[in-house]
């Protein structure tokens, strides 16, 4: 890091960062308006839908994470203090994330119906966070377990909903 005290600005960091990724997506031909807001410690970056969806948010949302990990790290070389940004394209991850919801109700009633266990797949912070959430809403108990990649969460019938844990928190990099 630079000698340059850090700018603690979130009005300039969200409009830094809603230039900064206006500008990247001009290099692919795409002059659009991002909208941009701050959200707690996050700013949200909501890019509207074109006829490049398919390959800004690429396969898996991974070309949207890639833009997402841009912007925080073009944030962070200079020199804001606030560098967490969720970059959403088209709504993707919203209807994603309200997929999931929907998914994780089917499956804490599962558990909660026939007080058995449910280890589910993997998934990243963001999604397990989600799963937390539902979970705790109908009273079923939640925890994550596994390491990196295998990381998942198992439900667990209860009377307490799980605390969803720090490290379910979404990072700039999800």
């Amino acid at each position: 890091m630079s000698d340059l005290a850090l700018n603690d600005s979130m009005d300039e960091a969200v409009l830094y960062a809603e230039k900064y990724l206006e500008d990247l997506l001009s290099f692919f031909g795409l002059n659009v308006q991002v909208h941009a807001s701050a959200d707690e410690e996050v700013i949200q970056l909501s890019v509207p839908s074109t006829h490049l969806n398919g390959f800004l948010i690429g396969q898996r949302g991974d070309n949207m994470r890639s833009l997402q990990h841009l912007v925080g790290a073009a944030l962070k070389n200079n020199n804001f203090s606030h560098s967490r940004t969720n970059v959403d394209i088209a709504d993707y991850k919203k209807q994603r994330a309200d997929r999931l919801r929907e998914k994780a109700e089917v499956w804490v009633k599962q558990v909660r119906d026939s007080s058995t266990e449910m280890a589910l797949e993997p998934m990243n912070a963001a999604d397990r966070r989600i799963v937390h959430q539902v979970a705790a809403e109908y009273e079923i108990v939640s925890e994550s377990a596994g390491e990196a990649r295998e990381r998942h969460v198992v439900l667990k019938p209860g009377a307490t909903g799980a605390e969803v844990p720090a490290d379910e928190a979404p990072t700039e990099t999800e």
